[in-house]
């Protein structure tokens, strides 16, 4: 999709001191992939009250095995 947009300079300047992009169109595909793979994650607060363990369930005894 091609698409024009006006983008802060310093912004950029520093964007692009954390990434490996090389160019802005690649440092934009970099953010969009990064933004994506974050909102997927589910936030842990959301899980809360949804995860039932076993009553029997030891998780000490799975560190032993580290």
């Amino acid at each position: 999709m091609r698409t024009n947009i006006v983008l802060d300079d310093e912004l950029m300047q520093e964007a692009f001191r954390y990434s490996t992009s090389r160019t802005k169109k690649e440092l934009i595909h970099e953010a969009l992939r990064t933004f994506v793979e974050i909102k997927k994650k589910r936030d842990l607060r959301d899980l809360k009250g949804k995860i039932r363990f076993k009553k029997d369930y030891d998780y000490k005894a799975l560190r032993k095995g580290a």
